[in-house]
């Protein structure tokens, strides 16, 4: 051979096989990502539709993928898969993921297109290494109790037995044994109000790069003790849940456990695996994962006595606000939760607040028809009209108001700090500030109309419509939980009104069919 032929080779050689180890460097497993994600009240009157999800049919992968990583600087489940692709070395492509605000049971249309269309984009990409499902956990379908066990299950059927599936739910999920046994893993919020949710799609995100990267093998146990968490006890802020909290972070402090989840249950879903479940994942040691599992469940057991219900009724509740001497009281309307399906107009609190006389009340109301008066009464002019009421025969009747018109606004808000879901953009749609007669600008009674329901999340919802929260008397919040993280830090009391409504706290106001039977919690059932 040739000297100059030898030293070419000897030159090129080293950069050849530099270049294929840096083009195998950059090969990164890619992961498909999909879900379907709502909260199912059985008990409402409104059905969920097509077209109540934000899908739109016929949208490109390429259209999926930038509405998908438009959420890159939110606090949510997807945000958290984003940040953990890029740590640890994942490639994500996006399909549908849809949701709709917190109703009654999908449709099978709904559910069967929105499924259909995940199906065919994940089929459609490049060969996937593993897919993460960004489901709720508390769907209820017309024809599936558990909406997000049907999901997993024709994913699974889609995708084969060697697929690494991924889940992650809502704290409030009623998680089947069956959904477990068709996913590799489940992850659930730790947290309610859920602030950790971009911390869960990090760890859904870290525990799939260490399945497809390096070999770890997920076994996943779950144990659902028999009862019903009620929603009143639902915070993992305070006791009963605290400890139950604080002890499944320091569960995964082990380095045989890769995951655990207590999920609370949602008590509106009536299926038979509604209720509390607790999930541990192990590095494939099945006997570990029962074990813990089962211990952390009789933990959860062990605080049941203490999720006796004692909450006021409307009447009372005010009562209570107008004579506490503090400022703000907030008023939780728990049997009108949006967050958990309700419709956003009960007209009980509103009624008593009038009929009692108090002074300096704010309160929302989802009602299109009475902004379109407001609307076409114009800002500073008068209003008199019914509000509340109008959806169906649980939530009270409409109360006339009457008084002028404060302000009309657009009816959306930012909020940056991290607050329960942790969702950074909010949409009311229109809406207008009504202060009634009989106020005054240092004590007003205000009503702010919405034209959608929008859950109180955020302090901001009422801030970016003029109204100063912290000098208002009393604050009507329609949620459970989720007002906490918005006015826990000034507010001076928190009431947790026990409310009539398709959300009431009170297992024993509603006919359950399907839940199962002698769950501690749920009466006489």
């Amino acid at each position: 051979m040739k000297k100059s032929t030898f030293l070419r080779i000897t030159l090129v050689l080293p950069l050849a096989l530099l270049f294929l180890l840096t083009a195998n460097a950059q090969i990164k497993p890619i992961i498909g990502v999909a879900g379907i994600a709502h909260e199912s009240n059985s008990f409402s009157s409104q059905l969920t539709t097509l077209d109540l999800f934000d899908y739109k049919q016929g949208e490109s992968q390429e259209e999926l993928a930038k509405k998908f990583f438009s959420f890159a600087n939110s606090q949510t489940i997807s945000s958290g898969y984003i940040e953990g692709s890029k740590r640890f070395g994942l490639e994500l492509y996006p399909t549908v993921v849809t949701r709709a605000r917190p109703m009654g049971p999908v449709t099978d249309n709904a559910f069967n297109t929105i499924m259909d269309e995940i199906i065919k984009q994940l089929k459609a990409g490049p060969k996937l290494d593993g897919i993460l499902l960004n489901l709720h956990g508390a769907m209820v379908v017309e024809s599936y109790p558990s909406g997000d066990e049907e999901i997993v299950k024709r994913v699974r059927e889609a995708f084969g037995p060697k697929m690494p599936i991924i889940v992650t739910h809502d704290f409030h999920a009623n998680v089947t044994p069956e959904l477990v046994e068709y996913s590799n893993v489940l992850i659930t919020f730790k947290e309610n109000p859920h602030l950790d949710t971009f911390d869960r799609g990090l760890q859904a995100a870290k525990i799939m790069a260490e399945m497809v990267k390096e070999g770890v093998k997920p076994t996943q146990a779950i144990v659902k003790a028999p009862m019903v968490y009620n929603i009143v006890y639902q915070s993992t802020y305070s006791n009963p849940l605290l400890p139950i909290t604080t002890e499944s972070k320091e569960m995964e402090k082990n380095d045989k456990i890769l995951a655990v989840s207590v999920s609370g249950g949602y008590q509106y879903a009536d299926v038979p695996w509604m209720g509390p479940s607790v999930i541990v994942v192990t590095d494939n040691d099945p006997e570990l994962a029962q074990k813990e599992a089962q211990r952390l469940s009789d933990k959860l057991w062990a605080t049941r006595h203490e999720t006796v219900l004692d909450s006021p009724q409307p009447a009372e509740a005010v009562k209570m606000a107008m004579e506490h001497e503090g400022r703000p009281v907030v008023l939780i309307d728990m049997g009108d939760n949006i967050g958990g399906g309700s419709t956003g107009d009960s007209s009980f609190l509103l009624e008593e607040l009038i009929k009692q006389g108090a002074q300096g009340w704010v309160m929302v109301i989802a009602d299109p028809e009475a902004y379109a008066v407001a609307e076409k009464a114009g800002i500073g002019n008068d209003f008199d009209f019914e509000v509340g009421g109008k959806t169906d025969d649980m939530h009270g009747k409409p109360v006339r108001i009457k008084g002028h018109v404060r302000s009309l606004n657009v009816g959306r808000y930012l909020e940056t700090e991290v607050r329960h879901g942790g969702g950074r953009y909010w949409n009311m749609g229109h809406t207008a500030v009504i202060q009634l007669d009989g106020s005054t600008l240092d004590e007003p009674n205000l009503v702010l109309l919405t034209t959608l329901a929008s859950s109180p999340n955020s302090a901001h919802q009422l801030i970016s419509n003029g109204v100063y929260v912290k000098r208002q008397k009393i604050i009507v919040a329609k949620g459970n939980i989720a007002p906490r993280a918005a006015y826990e830090p000034f507010a001076s009391k928190l009431i947790q009104v026990d409310s009539p409504g398709s959300t009431a706290v009170n297992p024993s106001w509603f006919t359950f069919k399907r839940a199962r039977k002698g769950m501690f919690g749920m009466g006489d059932y």
